[in-house]
C-alpha cells in the first residue's frame, strides 16, 4: 500500500470504479509526465449526491462534500490509469459550479477538492486552481472538478 493510499484510509475512504463517461471523451488522458482528467461529476455508488443550483436548491456545506467526490472520483481516474503510486504531485484543479444569481462563494465550494487533496497528498497536493461560476452543469449537478497530476 502506497502512502496515498494509507492516507485515504486513514480518511477512511476507497477509490471508487472510474465512473463511465458520459459522452464522447474519456476519463483521464496522459501526456509525457502529466495526467489530465477529464471534469468528475460528484457520483457516489452510481448517484449524485447532489443536483441543483449552490445558493438555491444546494446548500454551500452540501456543494462543498459534492466538490470532494468530485475529487476523489479524479483521483480514481488517475490511479485507473497510472495508479496512485506513480503521482508526484496535483498541479492544478479546475472547479465548476452551478450558481444561483448572486452567489459568489465558488472558491469555499472547490476548497472541498482542495482540501481532500491535501489530505491525500500533503505538500504533494498543493497545486494551483480556478474557481469557476458557470450557469448550468451536466446532469444538473452543482459541481463538476478536473485536475492535472504530475506522474512518474
Amino acid at each position: 500500500m502506497t502512502q496515498w493510499e494509507k492516507n485515504l484510509a486513514q480518511l477512511g475512504l476507497t477509490l471508487p470504479p472510474v465512473v463511465a463517461p458520459v459522452a464522447a471523451y474519456i476519463p483521464a488522458i496522459r501526456t509525457g509526465s502529466l495526467v489530465y482528467t477529464s471534469g468528475q461529476l460528484p457520483f457516489v455508488d452510481g448517484q449524485l449526491s447532489a443536483t441543483g443550483k449552490v445558493g438555491a436548491e444546494v446548500s454551500l456545506d452540501q456543494a462543498k462534500e459534492a466538490a470532494k467526490f468530485c475529487a476523489l472520483n479524479a483521483i480514481a481516474a488517475v490511479h485507473d490509469l497510472v495508479g496512485l503510486d506513480a503521482v508526484v504531485r496535483i498541479v492544478k484543479v479546475v472547479g465548476f459550479v452551478a450558481s444561483a444569481p448572486g452567489f459568489t462563494d465558488q472558491p469555499q465550494v472547490v476548497n472541498g477538492a482542495s482540501e481532500l487533496l491535501g489530505a491525500v497528498f500533503g505538500d504533494a497536493g498543493v497545486h494551483a486552481r480556478s474557481a469557476v461560476g458557470v450557469a448550468e452543469l451536466p446532469r444538473n449537478t452543482p459541481v463538476e472538478v478536473e485536475l492535472i497530476a504530475e506522474v512518474r
